[in-house]
């Protein structure tokens, strides 16, 4: 099985405002690709629901805290949407950590409504689009995220557990739970993942690497190096 560079055809597409979404999109593996290979998925704070059309399987994919190997095959069609990072849970019917580091069957929360919408799928000319319906219908029904969610990541962006909790009127342990609840994961993990994801941007966009790791907010450059290891699991110039 291959683990190479990237060989599939990905796009994405603004997804309507208001249900906390922050792309659709599609992936395309070619049909001569020769065979499966391996696609690293690293972790970025979202929540997916991904539909994919050879097998029929709707799933619930993340919020993830290390590198997760997806097996893809010649001819694989993808189509998900994407949830910015906090903005999952009232969609899904469940606090984000309960699919932390999972992939999880769309059944499993949504039961026989998942079932019908994998069939409409099946039939669609643009499965995309009834996905988009399908999920944006089922954050409005279930009212929106957490008000705080917007100013808990942006204040973990850029400050402390203590700061953000001073700054929010909230106990410390209360901006814990709530993170747990919204993101998936911990403050301190929410503030690796949004700095790793940073520090990435950064580099894509050919900056120097002591100069990401500056930027970023990294100790130094083997700071940055040991994390992005252990986020990404290979070297952040293979990464890239």
């Amino acid at each position: 099985m291959q683990d190479v560079v990237n060989p599939t055809v990905y796009g994405e597409a603004t997804a309507p405002p208001g249900a906390g979404l922050a792309c659709a999109w599609w992936s395309r593996v070619p049909d001569d690709l020769g065979g499966p290979f391996v696609q690293r998925v690293v972790p970025d704070g979202c929540v997916d629901v991904i539909w994919w059309e050879r097998t029929g399987v709707l799933q619930v994919a993340g919020p993830d805290t290390g590198p997760v190997p997806a097996r893809l095959e010649p001819g694989d069609r993808l189509v998900g949407v994407r949830f910015r990072p906090g903005a999952a849970s009232p969609a899904l019917g469940s606090p984000a950590d309960a699919v932390r580091d999972a992939r999880v069957p769309l059944r499993e929360l949504w039961g026989a409504d998942a079932d019908r919408l994998a069939e409409a799928l099946a039939a669609a000319d643009d499965p995309r689009s009834v996905l988009v319906k399908s999920v944006v219908a089922r954050a409005e029904a279930a009212g929106p995220p957490d008000p705080l969610v917007p100013l808990l990541m942006r204040g973990l962006a850029h400050g402390s557990v203590r700061q953000v909790a001073d700054e929010l009127g909230l106990g410390e342990r209360q901006v814990r739970r709530r993170a747990h609840a919204a993101f998936g994961y911990g403050p301190k993990t929410v503030q690796r993942v949004l700095r790793f994801q940073r520090a990435l941007r950064m580099a894509r966009a050919g900056r120097a690497l002591a100069e990401v790791a500056y930027e970023a907010g990294y100790a130094d450059q083997a700071h940055l190096a040991h994390e992005v290891r252990d986020l990404g699991g290979v070297p952040i110039r293979e990464l890239l």
